[in-house]
């Protein structure tokens, strides 16, 4: 059977302070009202994942993940971040193909499959 997964995508909000008070509260909700084995995921802007991470320390019911993925590894690509870049980090989930990356970005189908592979 596959793990479930609940993510929360936080999108482009929150302050640092505000990402780490929803942060505290959220671990408090997972102890008390989630059961089974499901996994939480809280996909939060990039700045955030490392502090994020460190706050949830010990909390394994709940990880942070990336809300995106370059696809390219290396390169002078200002502003993206590849996944040789999250694998060190310990960052186990990102979201391709979001909606509004398509929307917004015009993100296509070819170029998720780059980012997949």
């Amino acid at each position: 059977m596959r793990a479930k997964i609940v993510a929360g995508n936080w999108k482009m909000n929150k302050t640092l302070e505000e990402a780490q008070a929803l942060t505290a509260e959220l671990i408090g909700m997972v102890a008390d009202e989630v059961k089974g084995k499901a996994h939480i995921v809280l996909c939060v802007p990039f700045p955030y994942l490392i502090t994020l991470q460190h706050q949830l320390g010990a909390h394994a019911r709940i990880q942070v993940g990336a809300q995106n993925c370059s696809e390219h590894e290396w390169g002078a690509y200002t502003g993206e971040v590849s996944a040789p870049m999250l694998r060190p980090m310990q960052i186990p989930y990102v979201i391709l193909g979001h909606s509004e990356r398509r929307q917004y970005f015009g993100e296509d189908g070819k170029l998720l499959t780059q980012k997949v592979d």
